[in-house]
Order: structure tokens, then C-alpha cells, then sequence
């Protein structure tokens, strides 16, 4: 072989190593590159993950005014459906939280200095005439509360009452639920056996009254007070503040009965059945007017009905029209006070031997001043009717006098002091009159 011919493959090999170096060079410059990209985009990751966190942090740290203002309303709107807002479940309350318990207890005599002894109150006291002692006149445990913010209820019985010669027997007064119609609730349905909205002394609680026992001409209307039935009570909110402040500040209210009230009941009084499938109707307005800090109350209603009295003998029973009307007046002992209410109307009545409808009038007029805690009074009251309660619908005439002073102890406990100039028909057969003086003694405590 000749030079030319080494000298051309040994030129060969060189550039074929030359070559092998740059390929191999050239790969591993793309591995280093690609690594290099590796690098960057974990670096890139990073950063974006930065960024979404300082982002979260930023949302998060801005108002919620500023991003509802900066939003578009129609945005705003769509997001606030499409988002569901779950209410919290309300937290039942213990029994003990949701119901109270109060009450009150009366002990009185009314054996001082008395000048006759046939002189009582058949339908009222006990304790007065005869040879009586020391009393018991109410003693009352009320529960009652609100189980349901459309829903109260208010339970009251009485372990004073009287049935015959028989003291001190348990029987119930109120028994009732309001079920409120809005949510102010100045609009009420009240159920059950409750006060009947007729008179301001009716209404009034007799833990709340200066005199020892309610006026005969409003009372003989309602015995008790109470009946079964169902009352409309519609009360706004500056009447249901004024009635509050008029029991809690030591006035005298009578509570909140409504401002308007309409309603039927069955017409026999509490705890006796209904005679005549026909209810009674009654209906009341009354406002407490604000005179600068004057308190006056004004107030009129009625009631219409049949009424069936009790007999002593064979005859049957018949109902006879019993309907009044009544209007009060009364100015809050600031210091000096006055209280009055007369009703006139008709109902049965015994005459001759026959009960017949005939006409009844009274009413009774109170003075009293308010000094601290010491409030005397002065109350005179007749009644020219019949007392439908009573077996035979008697006929029943009073006048009476009474000079008493109240002294409030502290919260739970008053004495009350009375001495009374009385003329009262008697309740049993000839109904002759009676009149004499007697001095009466009360101690009520709260509980």
C-alpha cells in the first residue's frame, strides 16, 4: 500500500473520533439543559404555589363591604342564592327556664270590734258576722310562662275557696293559653277559664287592691270573675308599656287586658256547667292616657246574655236576659288618686215568689293618696239589684263605707287595716237588712 493511501485513513479516523467527540459532547449538553428545565419549572411551581397562597391570605384580608361594593349587584345577588344559609337549631329550654312560679297568700279577720253578728257577705268574705275567726281568704300558686313564642300559658289554682261550711278547699281559677297572632303580640286569643274583660276592679288582682274585697254592683256581674270562654285582647306596644308600669310602679293597675277586647264565654261563672247552650257576649275599650306624667285611665263595655238561676224548689230552670253596661274612671295615686265605675242593666231577680228580668244599678267611688309606702284610702259603694249567683237570684241592696290604710312592708309582705260602716240585705230568706260596724285586719305576703 502505498503513503497517499495510510495517510487518507489515518485522516479518516481522525475525523471519525472528532465527530464521536462532538456527538458525545453535544449529548451531554442537552442532558444538563434538560435538567436545567427540570429545575426551573419546580422553581416556577413554587412560585405559583406562593402566589396562590398570598393571594388566599389577601381574600381574606379584605372587608366584606369592600368586595360587595367592588362587586356587580347581579353578581352579588346570584352568588347570595346560589350559597344556602343553614339557620342555627334553637336550643331547647329547660322547663325550669321557660315556666315561673309565683303567688300570694291572704290571712284576715274581720271580727273587730263588731256590732252585729247578722250582718255577712254570703257571696264575698266569709269572715264577716257570725262568730268567725281568723281567715284564709285566698291562697294562690300561679305557674305560668311562655312554651312557645306564639304560645303562653298561665295556670292558677286556689287552696282558699269555700264550698258551704267547708273551708279551705282546692278549686281552680285560671286555667288558659294566649296564642299570640303577630309577632309584637299585640294581638292575643286568649282560651281556657279567665277573667271576663268586664270592669276595671274586676280586672285588677286582689294582691294589687287597697280595699279588702271587690265593689258588689261590678262583682255581682262576673262571680269569681271568671268563666270559660275565648277573648280577643289587642294591645299596641304604647298601651302594653303603660299598663306594665302602672302594676310595677306601685299605682294600682290592673295589668294588660287590652286596650279593645271582644269575646264569649258561657255565661254560669267559673266551675259550673252551662245551662243554655247560649253564651254570653262582652266587649270592653279602655285607654291609660299619659298627661305628663299623669296617669288617667278611661274605659266603658257591656256584656248581653241569658242566665239561667239556681232554684231551691220544682219549677225548672229557665234563662232570663242578663246584659249590662259599665263605665270607669280612674286617676293613679300620683300622690292623690280617685277610682269610681258604675253599671247599669237587667237581669233575674226573685219578686214575689217568681224570678222575673228586672233592672240593677251601683257602683262605687274611691279617694286614696299615695305617701312612700303607706297609701289610706276612702271607698263608698251600693248596689240596688239581685245577685243572680245566689240560689233564687235574691234580691240584694248594699251600702257601705269603708276607711283603710295600706302599708307595704317590703316586696313580700303588706298589712292592710279597715273599719267598715255596712248595710247589706241578707242572703237568706226573708233577705231582710242588716247594718252594723266592724274593723277588719289583713296580712298578705308574696312569694
Amino acid at each position: 500500500m502505498s503513503r497517499c493511501s495510510l495517510r487518507t485513513l489515518s485522516h479518516l479516523a481522525v475525523v471519525t473520533r472528532s465527530r464521536s467527540a462532538v456527538r458525545c459532547v453535544g449529548a451531554r449538553a442537552l442532558v444538563l439543559v434538560a435538567r436545567a428545565l427540570v429545575l426551573v419549572a419546580r422553581a416556577l411551581v413554587l412560585v405559583a404555589r406562593a402566589l396562590v397562597l398570598v393571594a388566599g391570605a389577601l381574600v381574606l384580608s379584605w372587608p366584606t363591604a369592600a368586595i360587595a361594593q367592588s362587586a356587580d349587584p347581579a353578581t352579588v345577588a346570584l352568588a347570595a342564592e346560589a350559597t344556602p344559609v343553614v339557620a342555627p337549631k334553637p336550643v331547647k329550654k329547660p322547663w325550669y327556664e321557660v315556666l315561673q312560679i309565683r303567688g300570694y297568700t291572704q290571712v284576715r279577720t274581720s271580727q273587730i270590734a263588731v256590732t252585729n253578728e247578722k250582718l255577712v257577705n254570703g257571696q264575698g268574705d266569709k269572715s264577716i258576722g257570725g262568730k268567725n275567726g281568723l281567715l284564709i281568704r285566698r291562697a294562690r300558686i300561679i305557674l305560668s310562662g311562655e312554651v312557645h313564642p306564639q304560645l303562653s300559658v298561665y295556670l292558677q289554682p286556689d287552696f282558699a275557696s269555700a264550698i258551704g261550711d267547708q273551708f279551705n278547699v282546692a278549686i281552680l281559677r285560671d286555667w288558659y293559653a294566649d296564642v299570640f297572632l303577630n309577632t309584637a303580640k299585640t294581638w292575643r286569643v286568649r282560651v281556657g277559664q279567665s277573667k271576663v274583660p268586664y270592669g276595671f276592679e274586676n280586672m285588677q288582682s286582689s294582691s294589687n287592691r287597697l280595699a279588702l274585697d271587690r265593689a258588689d254592683a261590678i262583682n255581682s256581674a262576673v262571680k269569681d270573675e271568671r268563666d270559660l270562654g275565648a277573648f280577643v285582647y289587642f294591645s299596641p306596644m304604647v298601651a302594653k308599656k303603660r299598663f306594665k308600669h302602672l302594676v310595677d310602679s306601685g299605682l294600682k293597675g290592673s295589668g294588660d287586658y287590652g286596650v279593645a277586647a271582644f269575646g264569649l264565654y258561657n255565661g254560669q261563672t267559673a266551675n259550673n256547667p252551662e245551662r243554655n247552650r247560649s253564651p254570653h257576649l262582652v266587649a270592653r275599650v279602655t285607654w291609660p292616657f299619659d298627661f305628663g306624667g299623669q296617669f288617667v285611665e278611661l274605659a266603658t263595655g257591656g256584656y248581653i246574655g241569658e242566665y239561667v238561676p239556681k232554684r231551691d224548689k220544682a219549677g225548672g230552670h229557665y234563662a232570663l236576659t242578663d246584659a249590662r253596661v259599665h263605665a270607669t274612671l280612674v286617676v293613679y295615686p300620683q300622690p292623690l288618686g280617685f277610682q269610681a265605675e258604675y253599671t247599669v242593666g237587667v237581669g233575674p231577680e226573685l219578686r214575689e215568689g217568681t224570678l222575673v228580668q228586672a233592672p240593677l244599678h251601683g257602683g262605687y267611688a274611691q279617694v286614696m293618696y299615695r305617701a312612700d309606702n303607706v297609701m289610706p284610702f276612702v271607698k263608698a259603694q251600693m248596689y240596688d239589684g239581685a245577685r243572680k249567683h245566689e240560689t233564687n237570684a235574691p234580691p240584694y241592696e248594699t251600702k257601705e263605707l269603708e276607711f283603710g290604710v295600706e302599708w307595704q312592708v317590703h316586696s313580700a309582705l303588706e298589712l292592710t287595716a279597715i273599719y267598715t260602716l255596712s248595710q247589706r240585705s241578707s242572703p237568706t230568706k226573708p233577705y231582710a237588712a242588716e247594718s252594723g260596724q266592724f274593723g277588719r285586719l289583713q296580712l298578705q305576703f308574696n312569694y
